[in-house]
C-alpha cells in the first residue's frame, strides 16, 4: 500500500474534523432509520390529545409514527424520552396503520393515507442517506490521496443532498398533517414534531459542513495546502 493510502497520512486537521462531522451525522441517520417502532424514543411526527378534564383510561391519547411502524400511547402508559410501552404496530416494509389503532384514537382514514404516502418515500431514503455518510465518513480517513478525496467529496455531496430532501419531506408530513387537521371538526388533536425531524436537521447541517471542509482539501484553498510526500 502506497504511504499516502493510509488513513490519516495527510491532511490530518481537515480529515479529523470531516471523519468526527461525517461520524456525527451518521450516527443520527442511523438511529431515524431504526426509530419507532425498532427504536421506540425516535419517531417523526405525533398525534397527541388536546382534551383536558378527562379521566385516565386505556384509551390512546397520542399516536406516534416512525419510519418503520406506529405506536398508540394512553395516560395510563405515556411514552417518556427513552421508553414507549404503547400498543406497537410494526417493523414492516411500506406499512398501513390497521383499523384498531387508528379507531383507538379517532383519526381520519385519509389523514392517515397522507402521512403514510410520504413515510413510504423516506423509507427508502433514510437507509440510502446513512449507507453513503459511512462510506464518506470512511473515506474521509484517506484525504492524502487526491483521487479519495474527490470520492470523498462526491458521496459526501451526495449525503447532503439525500439528507437534505429526507428532512425537507420530514416538513412536508407535518405540515400536511396540520393542513388536513384544520379540515377535521371535533378533532381534539394537535401534530407534534417528532425529534427524528431536528435529528435529521443536525446531519444535513453537520454533512454541509463537512462538505466545505473537503471542498478546500480538494482545491487547496481557505488555507489547505498540497501535502509533501515523506
Amino acid at each position: 500500500m502506497k504511504p499516502h493510502h493510509h488513513p490519516l497520512a495527510g491532511h490530518r486537521v481537515v480529515s479529523g474534523i470531516s471523519f468526527v462531522l461525517l461520524l456525527t451525522a451518521f450516527i443520527l441517520l442511523l438511529l431515524v432509520s431504526i426509530s419507532l417502532p425498532i427504536l421506540k424514543p425516535v419517531y417523526i411526527l405525533a398525534f397527541k390529545s388536546t382534551a383536558t378534564g378527562q379521566p385516565a383510561t386505556s384509551i390512546a391519547t397520542e399516536l406516534r409514527f416512525g419510519v418503520w411502524g406506529v405506536c398508540a400511547s394512553s395516560t395510563l402508559n405515556q411514552p417518556t424520552f427513552f421508553t414507549n410501552n404503547g400498543l406497537c404496530f410494526g417493523p414492516k416494509l411500506g406499512y398501513d396503520v390497521p383499523d384498531y389503532i387508528s379507531s383507538l384514537v379517532g383519526i381520519s382514514p385519509t389523514l392517515i393515507t397522507a402521512i403514510q404516502k410520504g413515510l413510504l418515500a423516506i423509507l427508502v431514503l433514510h437507509p440510502i442517506a446513512a449507507g453513503l455518510s459511512f462510506l464518506a465518513m470512511i473515506s474521509s480517513l484517506f484525504l492524502a490521496s487526491h483521487t479519495l478525496a474527490i470520492n470523498t467529496l462526491i458521496m459526501s455531496i451526495l449525503t447532503g443532498i439525500i439528507s437534505s430532501i429526507v428532512f425537507a419531506i420530514d416538513l412536508a408530513l407535518v405540515i400536511i398533517a396540520r393542513n388536513k387537521l384544520k379540515d377535521l371538526a371535533n378533532f381534539r388533536f394537535t401534530v407534534e414534531w417528532g425529534n427524528a425531524v431536528w435529528m435529521i436537521l443536525a446531519a444535513v447541517a453537520l454533512t454541509w459542513l463537512a462538505i466545505i471542509f473537503i471542498s478546500a482539501r480538494v482545491c487547496y484553498c481557505c488555507g489547505v495546502r498540497k501535502w509533501e510526500k515523506c
